[in-house]
């Protein structure tokens, strides 16, 4: 059984920092396929943010692209959401996200079958 745990929200001011982690368990080299980054801002519909795909390439949405990184820790079973010069519009739920088979948007929020609980990020003016 997947299981994917966040941590490392919190409260920042605009242009400040922070680092997601996301524990995955049960979401095993041999029925991976992305481990993604979404996140739910107040009033609006979930959206993809950032997916790290099993051959290590990464996909960005265009609003974070150049301020995001997205990383792996295979060793540690962790992905990582590096955000930087962060503005207010990214205040929101992240949630960590697992999918199995591939299609080709990978930002998808239908093609992910495994949710974690969500971690609050909030970015003042």
């Amino acid at each position: 059984q997947v299981r994917l745990v966040e941590s490392g929200g919190g409260s920042v001011q605009g242009g400040g920092s922070l680092q997601l982690s996301c524990l995955a368990s049960g979401y095993t080299t041999n029925n991976r396929c992305t481990i993604a980054w979404f996140r739910r801002a107040p009033g609006k519909e979930r959206e993809g943010v950032a997916g790290f795909h099993r051959d290590g390439s990464a996909t960005y949405a265009d609003s974070v692209k150049g301020r995001f990184t997205i990383s792996g820790d295979n060793a540690n079973n962790t992905l990582y959401l590096q955000m930087n010069v962060l503005e207010p519009e990214d205040t929101g739920i992240y949630y960590c996200a697992a999918r199995h088979a591939c299609s080709e948007d990978s930002l998808s929020v239908g093609s992910y079958a495994h949710w974690g609980q969500g971690t609050q990020v909030t970015v003042s003016a």
